[in-house]
């Protein structure tokens, strides 16, 4: 099986010198010559493109990625920014809701002894 695979692999090779090592240069070498010298430009200009396609995409793969950190670190620290401020409100909030109570249990308790004494008095 593996060496049918080599032989259609190597059939697939043409060869491109076809004329012998006794005969001279017909009228169709150079035409032959032109052609291959064509293909073989192609294929170079084909190596070229794609490497050169290969090149922008991974740049653009790189400066993808570096924006994409860079969003991300925007973005945390903004939201760091936003807890922290979150947090002061909540203290702040915190605090005077706390002291707010204090002031109003040191109300109710001042009203109750004043409600105690008008009674005492009456």
């Amino acid at each position: 099986m593996r060496e049918n695979q080599t032989r259609l692999f190597r059939a697939s090779e043409i060869p491109t010198n076809t004329s012998g090592s006794s005969a001279g240069s017909g009228s169709g070498d150079f035409h032959q010559y032109r052609q291959m010298r064509r293909k073989e430009q192609d294929r170079l200009m084909r190596m070229d493109a794609d490497f050169q396609k290969r090149k922008e995409v991974a740049e653009f793969n790189q400066r993808r990625e570096e924006r994409l950190k860079a969003a991300e670190e925007r973005t945390a620290k903004k939201r760091l920014k936003r807890q922290k401020k979150k947090q002061k409100k909540r203290a702040k909030t915190g605090k005077s809701d706390a002291a707010g109570e204090q002031d109003h249990q040191k109300e109710q308790q001042s009203s109750d002894e004043d409600g105690d004494m008008d009674n005492v008095e009456t």
